[in-house]
């Protein structure tokens, strides 16, 4: 359905010639990518991350660094996928030390750092972010794509982020996505299945910092520079907002929740400045009267016009 509406979509920009609502959209579904890392940790493994921005905002930067010194889509690519599962790994021996809510504060607490440290790296551009991103030509051999097209950079974020999700639909439905599945369940009853679940968690960590790397990655391809407000609270609150609005455990949720967050903050902001106020409200009734999510609303429709198969 989203890949129908996304095709419609581009259609309808490329007749309109609609620059601004592309730009957006694309904007949209890269943050879901972040929103899709953030329900890998809590709708599958049971772990809130409350620092997941650390990861999209290090590929981020990883990848304007490295399109500035050579302006290859693959190269930022290739850079922002060791990122992140070098930092994954550094940050997941960190964090999976401590459980519960002390698991969500140090994540909040490494993020900060990092935050802090890029934020005043003159070299980075300090706090106006590093700017001057070139534009990129990705080279598919039979045809090339340019960041600077609206209409083909949107069709290949939506191609992008659609790989993405199922390369995570299918990780999560193989023994070792019910693995973590059982851990979110009984994390003390893992060693009875002869698995290790500090191993387990460590790895379901990696994975999402190396999808919201990879997320980040194309955001300066699209907006011409690297923010240091990519790494901060507010971004990693948002994922967790697009989570639970969109549905924690659905993956597919994760990726409506971004768009239609997005489009709310776009047509409220053009309002009014206090577009969050409305958002806090969206999230109250979501979380009060619809604790399953959007999708915790419509999947069991579409399942049952499915003839019972299951969803990620």
């Amino acid at each position: 359905m989203l890949l129908v509406v996304g095709l419609i979509f581009a259609a309808i920009g490329a007749w309109t010639d609609d620059t601004f609502y592309l730009r957006l959209a694309t904007e949209a579904l890269i943050f879901s990518g972040l929103a899709l890392a953030v329900d890998i940790l809590l709708g599958y493994t049971g772990l809130l991350s409350l620092g997941q921005a650390m990861f999209f905002g290090l590929g981020a930067y990883v990848s304007a660094v490295s399109l500035i010194a050579i302006p290859s889509f693959w190269l930022a690519f290739a850079a922002a996928l060791m990122t992140g599962i070098l930092v994954g790994i550094v940050g997941g021996l960190i964090a999976n030390r401590v459980r519960g809510v002390y698991f969500a504060l140090i994540t909040f607490g490494m993020a900060q750092v990092v935050a802090k440290i890029i934020y005043n790296t003159r070299s980075l551009g300090a706090s106006d972010g590093l700017i001057g991103v070139p534009i990129v030509k990705i080279n598919f051999g039979l045809f090339i794509i340019s960041s600077d097209h609206p209409v083909g950079f949107f069709l290949f974020v939506v191609a992008y982020i659609g790989l993405l999700y199922l390369a995570a639909a299918y990780i999560l439905d193989t023994p070792f996505g019910r693995l973590l599945i059982a851990m979110k369940a009984n994390e003390r009853r893992i060693p009875f299945l002869g698995y290790h679940a500090t191993s387990a968690r460590l790895a379901a960590y990696v994975l999402a910092a190396t999808i919201a790397s990879l997320s980040g990655a194309l955001y300066p391809m699209l907006r011409g520079f690297a923010s240091p407000e990519l790494l901060f609270f507010a971004t990693s609150g948002n994922a967790v907002i697009t989570v639970i609005t969109g549905g924690v455990g659905t993956l597919v949720g994760a990726i409506y929740g971004s768009v239609i967050l997005t489009v709310i903050k776009s047509y409220v902001g053009s309002w009014t400045e206090h577009h969050l106020i409305v958002i806090g409200v969206l999230f109250m009734i979501v979380v009060i009267f619809l604790p399953n999510g959007i999708m915790g609303v419509i999947r069991p429709k579409i399942v049952k016009l499915l003839g019972g198969k299951t969803l990620q």
